[in-house]
């Protein structure tokens, strides 16, 4: 069975999101002295991702507009009633912070050049395209992929299959011709594989709650592994790579 194209998940597949994260985070609140407030970095960086995951969710339902959601993360996670003009400054100097920090994976590049040639690529993420958009551009990958899509502007999040088959309407391509790429077994492997993808896994280390039972995804723990496995007929009589 033939893959035309890769559809890739961003953070922490192909951006090293948790590095760049902890170390903007951590150095903005080092620099502000306002570490030891939270009792110090583990403990700031698990706020700020509690408030983050839960702020987010409000606005990828529509109760909240991007810009709100940051502003309320920056109250919530100070625990202060900035203005609007106070919490966008804050995040800002944050952002600069968080954004000096931003890379690919080490891996990345040599397989997006491996299958340049062979396959068509594209994201879909549960950001928004404003977001993934941008960072794409500042990585210097963004025209490696024909189009970028997101839950925020989409309406329906992964791993619902809704998004993963509104990637392949957006292609033309049937689901049986896309492999999708993630770096959550659940959300991305199981997800993909549910929607009818050629589901891969790139085990980056992250200790992932699981549903239980197999892996749905095909287990890789590095991109160089991704070129021969698309190239493959790996559901039927391949050899398997399930983790």
């Amino acid at each position: 069975m033939t893959i035309r194209a890769v559809v890739w998940d961003v953070d922490d597949t192909l951006f090293d999101y948790t590095s760049a994260d902890r170390e903007g985070l951590c150095g903005y609140l080092a620099e502000q002295g306002l570490l030891a407030w939270y009792g110090g970095a583990e403990e700031a960086l698990a706020w700020w991702r509690e408030v983050t995951e839960q702020h987010w969710a409000r606005y990828a339902a529509g109760e909240n507009t991007f810009e709100g959601q940051r502003r309320d993360r920056v109250r919530y996670f100070l625990g202060e009633p900035l203005s609007d003009a106070e919490a966008d400054a804050w995040y800002e100097r944050y952002l600069r912070h968080y954004q000096a920090a931003w890379r690919l994976f080490p891996d990345v590049l040599p397989a997006l050049d491996a299958l340049a040639a062979s396959h068509r690529h594209a994201v879909l993420s549960n950001s928004s395209v404003t977001v993934q958009d941008g960072k794409l551009r500042a990585l210097g990958v963004r025209e490696r992929f024909e189009t970028v899509l997101c839950a925020a502007e989409l309406g329906v999040s992964k791993p619902a299959a809704g998004a993963f088959l509104a990637v392949c309407e957006a292609l033309g391509l049937a689901p049986h011709e896309v492999a999708y790429v993630g770096d959550h077994p659940e959300i991305d492997g199981r997800g993909a594989a549910d929607a009818g993808l050629l589901s891969v896994w790139i085990d980056r280390g992250a200790a992932y709650a699981r549903a239980g039972g197999e892996v749905a995804a095909h287990r890789i723990s590095t991109l160089a592994e991704l070129p021969a496995l698309v190239r493959a007929d790996t559901r039927f009589g391949a050899p398997s790579t399930f983790g």
